[in-house]
């Protein structure tokens, strides 16, 4: 569990990235979720975009897959949100 300031932190470095991984119409998939790992293992903070034929929302996806992969729910913002999970093999945040 991270604590606000760690989120605030994480939420600064999320407006700087461009999503990495795509959710269309066919919603979640394994490989979505394969994706996220991976993105997770090189990146540690992922954003994610909802694509417009995807019939989701970004908050609900955002949190059912953050307890599906042990990840952080850091924030959503329209369509998109960010995830954080810390890697085991390439450590690059540094949460105080």
């Amino acid at each position: 569990m991270i604590t606000g300031k760690q989120r605030s932190y994480l939420r600064k470095l999320g407006q700087q990235l461009d999503p990495m991984v795509f959710i269309g119409k066919a919603g979640l998939t394994e490989n979505i979720k394969k994706e996220l790992e991976n993105n997770f293992e090189a990146r540690e903070l992922v954003k994610v975009k909802l694509q417009e034929g995807a019939d989701l929302d970004a908050k609900t996806v955002a949190n059912e897959l953050a307890e599906e992969l042990g990840a952080e729910f850091v924030q959503a913002i329209g369509r998109k949100f960010v995830l954080y999970r810390e890697s085991k093999e390439n450590k690059q945040i540094e949460l105080l």
